[in-house]
């Protein structure tokens, strides 16, 4: 018996360190996406940005973002504060092999590191989120100061009421890997930010008019996407926590055909929309609607169909070319489309839920989606706006004429490609 206990808790451990892993990996989808979407002039410090936050998330949610997240107790609003956590520490070997292995699920069935391990590159994800809206115009450190408030605070607290056994839990929201928890959560963040932010110069028209400001590398933006679409198999697979006896085996693999079919769906819906529109086969909304896909089937990649996970995707990709010109006609400056694709398309996602999952109800997930907004975006503008009237969030117009890798990074990322400053290069 202790060698069936032994394997299923080595064999849970390490199929989630890998999850884990590949979400990790996501962070340099997002760094190569953001990069190649900006102009090369800005690529040096967005990707400075990417690292740096990623570390931060990490530190952040060691010291008190995790305890918050997942306490001890706690009313299903406020949880009870113990960050004993940073100190280290597992389960009990003696106490693992003492479970009853026909009721594993309920017990401790993989490594508490690791459960830390894979909940921290989620984190580090929401905060990537917010790296692209802002991209262009926004002081770095100003950025990594709302990070550590946003890793180490908003998004645990979130994450609580959902994931740590809080009232959305006890209400029957359901979020399966994060289409409110994390994307949506990162959209709110990112559009409190650019609200107060302001649009690139140059953007808009004296008449209203939308202006294109292409990015610099459309191949490694592809990269980034495929970058993606292969870490979200550890996001969503991952999120069924354990892998060890064959229904649970069973699902795993269905989690990863669904994530796969709605990736794929949203890349065809949002081709198509794209030509329908503009005439072309736009490479960015056909990037973008694979992450459209991606997300909307995140709060459920298990109880649809694949034929029906490629039509939750194919949705997706058909919102997102709609949200980001409607953005753009609000003249609400994304670089990326990262609140389309993750703000627009998680409400998507969530709502979905309701049709894919019979368990599932309208009205809990309107709920879910209306408070993780709700408190994300609120706390989120207070944290921006206090950081704007101190010190200040945006860099000043010749810094963003030349490019902020040189005001911020005093560095370029091609030096030898950019003929002169504040070139569309």
């Amino acid at each position: 018996m202790e060698d069936i206990l032994n394997l299923r808790y080595a064999l849970d451990t390490f199929y989630f360190l890998m999850s884990g892993a590949l979400v990790m990996w996501m962070a340099a989808g997002f760094a190569m996406l953001e990069a190649g979407l900006v102009r090369a002039k800005n690529t040096a410090e967005i990707l400075t940005k990417n690292v740096s936050l990623f570390a931060i998330a990490c530190i952040m949610y060691m010291l008190c973002g995790y305890s918050i997240m997942y306490p001890d107790g706690g009313n299903g609003i406020i949880p009870a504060l113990d960050f004993s956590f940073m100190l280290g520490g597992d389960n009990d070997p003696a106490a693992v092999l003492k479970q009853d292995p026909s009721k594993w699920y309920d017990g401790d069935y993989y490594s508490g590191m690791s459960d830390f391990f894979f909940q921290v590159v989620f984190v580090a994800t929401a905060m990537s989120i917010v790296s692209g809206a802002v991209a262009e115009r926004m002081k770095l450190w100003s950025f990594l100061g709302f990070a550590v408030v946003m890793t180490g605070f908003i998004y645990p607290m979130q994450g609580y009421w959902k994931w740590g056994g809080g009232f959305l839990d006890g209400l029957g929201f359901n979020d399966f890997a994060g289409s409110g928890v994390v994307h949506l959560c990162g959209a709110a963040a990112a559009l409190a930010g650019v609200l107060l932010l302001g649009a690139r110069k140059g953007k808009y028209g004296p008449n209203g008019e939308v202006r294109a400001i292409p990015g610099a590398n459309m191949p490694l933006a592809t990269l980034g996407t495929f970058i993606l679409w292969l870490g979200w198999f550890g996001f969503n697979g991952g999120s069924e926590l354990i892998l060890s006896n064959v229904g649970e085996a069973n699902a795993v693999a269905a989690v990863f055909v669904n994530t796969n079919a709605a990736a794929a769906g949203g890349v065809i819906a949002a081709m198509i929309t794209a030509r329908a529109v503009f005439g072309k086969a736009d490479l960015t909304m056909t990037l973008n609607g694979a992450l459209a896909g991606l997300v909307a089937i995140t709060a459920e990649p298990l109880a649809p169909s694949p034929l029906l996970a490629t039509i939750v995707g194919m949705v997706g990709g058909l919102l997102v070319v709609f949200s980001i010109i409607t953005l753009d006609k609000l003249k609400i400056d994304d670089p990326v489309g990262a609140i389309s694709v993750h703000g627009v398309v998680g409400m998507w996602g969530l709502l979905a839920v309701a049709i894919t999952n019979p368990e599932a109800t309208f009205g809990a997930q309107i709920i879910g989606l209306v408070t993780i907004f709700g408190w994300t975006f609120g706390a989120s503008l207070l944290v921006w706006y206090i950081i704007k009237v101190s010190v200040g969030i945006r860099v000043s117009e010749q810094e963003e004429y030349e490019g902020v890798d040189i005001g911020e990074c005093g560095l370029e990322a091609y030096p030898e490609f950019v003929g002169s400053r504040g070139s569309a290069m």
